[in-house]
């Protein structure tokens, strides 16, 4: 793995496009993965039984499993997939759905892909993800050809947030849902961003607050039919494993990265676990009917 100059990596959080997001996912992916000993891109849901990141992860998915009612659905579509983890969870929990993964980094496409192939070759499955690369505002998928429509982790990337919105209202079926998952702002206030310190910084994304994410869903005539605030078993929790479990996951980081990158991340679960406690931010789970 190259290490990038890092005033690349400053230059991608500022600017933050397609190309910058999809070069930060290509460089700090590794570093997730390092963390928590899967291929999850998520923060994950902790509650008493929660004994380490890759467990948050797991129940995350579940918990968004449950909210898009898998269980009766049959076309899904997951924007923004990652390395295609959630949607294998999916597959496993309900083997009657046909799940597409879209995702704009050929990079995390390609790796899918060999897994897939991999799949295919040793068990003969017929039910594996579908990739397509493509932009999240602009989607070569049918119109009305979806039940469901999942973004776990990845709208808080999406500008302009409301094309993304529209564009999963073209795709979904009458009484379709969209769930969607995402880090957020809990005010829409320039000294709550303040607040941030680091995070403004490391937290790439666009810093939505739920306003904007409620009122894009609302211009898209799309109903919200369920909402539930999850910050406090997400950033608390998974910063305090952090601390707790530091001079463990620094060596394994150490092998791959310089060491600022580490101390970076380690002062970004400090703040995270800072203004989390203070409610400057939120994790929300949103859930849409298209009627």
């Amino acid at each position: 793995m190259s290490n990038p100059n890092p005033k690349n990596l400053i230059l991608w959080t500022f600017r933050r496009n397609e190309n910058d997001v999809v070069n930060l996912y290509n460089y700090l992916s590794l570093l997730m993965q390092i963390s928590t000993d899967g291929n999850f891109l998520n923060f994950g849901y902790w509650n008493k039984n929660t004994i380490n990141p890759f467990g948050a992860q797991i129940n995350l998915c579940k918990k968004i499993g449950n909210i898009a009612e898998l269980t009766d659905a049959k076309h899904v579509l997951d924007i923004g997939s990652g390395f295609s983890e959630p949607a294998f969870t999916w597959i496993r929990d309900y083997p009657q759905i046909d799940i597409t993964c879209l995702n704009i980094n050929m990079n995390q496409l390609r790796f899918v892909s060999r897994v897939v192939t991999q799949d295919q070759i040793t068990q003969n499955s017929k039910n594996l993800p579908n990739l397509i690369n493509s932009t999240a505002t602009t989607i070569p998928i049918t119109t009305d050809s979806c039940d469901r429509i999942i973004s776990l982790e990845s709208a808080q990337h999406f500008r302009p947030i409301r094309n993304f919105i529209l564009e999963t209202k073209r795709i979904l079926k009458k009484d379709g849902l969209l769930v969607l998952a995402l880090p957020i702002l809990s005010r829409p206030s320039i000294i709550d961003i303040l607040k941030l310190g680091i995070l403004k910084f490391t937290w790439s994304s666009e810093h939505y607050d739920f306003e904007k994410i409620r009122d894009a869903i609302k211009s898209a005539d799309l109903k919200i039919i369920e909402t539930e605030f999850i910050g406090t078993n997400v950033y608390g929790p998974l910063a305090e494993y952090y601390i707790q479990n530091r001079e463990l996951i620094k060596k394994r980081i150490l092998a791959k990265y310089p060491g600022y990158v580490e101390e970076i991340l380690f002062r970004s679960m400090l703040k995270m676990k800072d203004v989390s406690s203070k409610g400057i931010i939120e994790y929300v789970l949103i859930k849409c009917s298209k009627i």
